[in-house]
């Protein structure tokens, strides 16, 4: 079980990954052959985020209502 800090310190650092590929999907044009990979890298690296994020901060409530 990884603590909240290295939990944290992983967002951030995915966070940071996630910047640098936008900047570099913005240097590109609409129709480069690259730019698909990098979108799917975007969607990645934001599923990954997102999963983390909700082991940081379970939601509350139940999710059968």
């Amino acid at each position: 079980m990884r603590t909240e800090n290295q939990i944290k310190s992983k967002i951030n650092e995915l966070s940071m990954q996630k910047k640098k590929l936008q900047t570099r999907l913005a240097a590109l044009e609409e129709n480069s052959p690259e730019r698909a990979s990098l979108l799917n890298q975007d969607a990645r690296l934001d599923d990954m985020i997102t999963m983390l994020e909700w082991v940081l901060f379970e939601p509350s409530g139940s999710y059968h209502m």
